[in-house]
């Protein structure tokens, strides 16, 4: 499951918005806000926001003793 570190180093690797995020997974802005500050969001709304993470060219590393974190799956492809 995403964490709200992961998803806040997430949209800075793509240079998204918390607005930008919420477009695309259609939720609202304020949900995203207060999922990155450390709120609760339902599960599949989590699981959402990977999705469409990992679709932007996002890979998640698990956490392996140095926490979790995130990385651009491809970063020569990127935009």
């Amino acid at each position: 499951m995403i964490t709200s570190e992961q998803c806040r180093a997430a949209r800075a690797l793509l240079n998204w918005t918390q607005a930008d995020l919420a477009e695309r997974v259609s939720i609202s802005p304020v949900s995203i806000r207060a999922f990155e500050k450390g709120g609760e969001m339902r599960g599949s709304n989590r699981k959402l926001i990977r999705l469409t993470l990992e679709q932007a060219g996002i890979t998640f590393i698990a956490e392996n003793g140095g926490g979790a974190g995130v990385r651009l799956a491809n970063p020569k492809n990127m935009k």
